[in-house]
């Protein structure tokens, strides 16, 4: 029995001993993985500083790597070693490459005859892209408005006859319709909203029937109200620097992921080439636009039917008023749904540049919840409505703030040319 006792206390001595050595180690080996992650930590904050310092060339130059150029792309940066000659393509042309090969067989070239005095014809040329792969199309409406022949060269130069499913001139947009039994590769449809000024964007377009070019540039702002040379007004359009010249005109601008962003469709030049702005349709305002062009072949919106003038400190200063932002009531059209509304307009006319407005009206200072402040705010505020729809008008009159319904009426081309000075 006593045995037995010695026995049962020499193992529970053993196992004791056994777990204190257990615990010892990994005392140790916490207390060293601890010193290594204070370590790690402490050599992160190095790295860091001497990045903050002296740029990433110097973390290269710590571990005696040598660094030709560093080049700093969309997805991170890349580093180049060893002599010139062992390098072929950048990232960056990598990268305008990969979105060439992906984007191109999407563009078609356009060609529309247009009639003239006397029974002749002339032809004009342009771009679109591919919208799907049973045949729709998207181009600028100023690129086959009046035509009374289209045709579409596809990008393995195969030539087809196209008809016009729908139109906007007043937002220069059109939809076009081939059939073929071709493979259509559509493009990606992105969204312009998300664009930032001095993002990446490419433009491929046929301009001077050089089928398919690229040009490359970056977002120069937004925002814009534009009127082009054929008379059409882009509100909210996207400028940049990418070469748009004749030719290109409804092709598309492309972010650095592959996606259509907008629909090149002008440019400001004194010479009739590019200059280094160049203006396109957001694709947002399409995408809206496209379930109506498919439909009805046209676009329905709705509008105010007020005279807008946008109000600023100089008009507020001059008038007296006790607000100097939002949308100046000159005129309502008489008997309409405006003033029927309850709307009110100026009285006093006074000279304001070029033109004659009418002080004393309501100021529109917010439609269906959204804020009013620019004529470009009217503009989007309205852009998803249609003739008919009625909205809550919030209008400023002597200090106070009214609310009022108002039934929409058809918007005219010259609502939208009206907003652009």
């Amino acid at each position: 029995m006593k045995r037995k006792v010695d026995l049962m206390r020499l193992f529970t001595l053993f196992v004791v001993v056994l777990m204190a050595v257990l615990v010892g180690a990994l005392l140790v080996g916490w207390t060293r993985s601890i010193g290594r992650n204070r370590q790690r930590e402490q050599l992160k904050k190095t790295l860091k500083t001497i990045v903050k310092e002296d740029g990433e060339r110097a973390l290269f130059d710590l571990a005696d790597l040598p660094v030709k150029e560093i080049l700093y792309g969309d997805e991170g940066l890349t580093v180049l070693s060893g002599d010139d000659e062992s390098w072929q393509y950048s990232y960056d042309e990598m990268r305008n490459m990969r979105i060439y090969e992906k984007v191109g067989p999407s563009v078609v070239a356009i060609s529309s005859s247009m009639p003239l005095a006397g029974g002749s014809h002339k032809v004009e040329r342009g771009s679109g892209f591919i919208l799907s792969d049973n045949g729709y199309l998207m181009t600028n409406a100023h690129v086959v408005e009046g035509a009374d022949a289209i045709t579409v060269s596809l990008s393995d130069e195969s030539t087809i006859a196209a008809t016009i499913v729908g139109i906007s001139s007043i937002d220069d947009l059109a939809v076009l319709r081939i059939d073929t039994n071709e493979k259509l590769t559509a493009v990606s449809l992105g969204e312009s909203q998300e664009l930032k000024v001095g993002q990446k964007v490419l433009a491929i377009g046929n301009p001077f029937g050089y089928d398919r070019t690229l040009s490359v540039g970056v977002v120069s702002g937004l925002g814009r109200s534009v009127k082009t040379e054929t008379g059409k007004v882009i509100m909210d359009a996207i400028q940049s620097d990418t070469a748009v010249n004749p030719g290109s005109s409804g092709g598309p601008l492309i972010n650095g992921q592959g996606e259509v962003v907008g629909i090149n469709s002008s440019i400001f030049s004194t010479t009739g080439t590019s200059q280094g702005i160049s203006f396109a349709i957001p694709i947002d305002t399409a995408i809206s636009l496209l379930p109506d062009l498919l439909k009805y072949g046209t676009v329905r919106r709705g509008w105010i039917d007020i005279v807008p003038v946008q109000l600023t400190k100089a008009i507020a200063a001059y008038g007296h008023m006790d607000i100097d932002e939002g949308i100046l009531v000159s005129q309502v059209v008489s008997g309409g749904n405006a003033e029927i509304a309850g709307l009110k307009g100026g009285t006093e006319a006074v000279k304001y540049g070029d033109e004659v407005i009418y002080l004393g009206g309501d100021v529109i200072t917010e439609i269906a919840g959204t804020p009013v402040r620019r004529l470009s705010d009217l503009y989007m505020a309205l852009l998803g409505t249609r003739e008919g729809d009625t909205v809550q008008v919030t209008v400023h009159r002597a200090g106070q703030n009214r609310k009022m319904p108002v039934t929409l009426v058809f918007r005219q081309s010259d609502d939208v040319s009206n907003l652009v000075h």
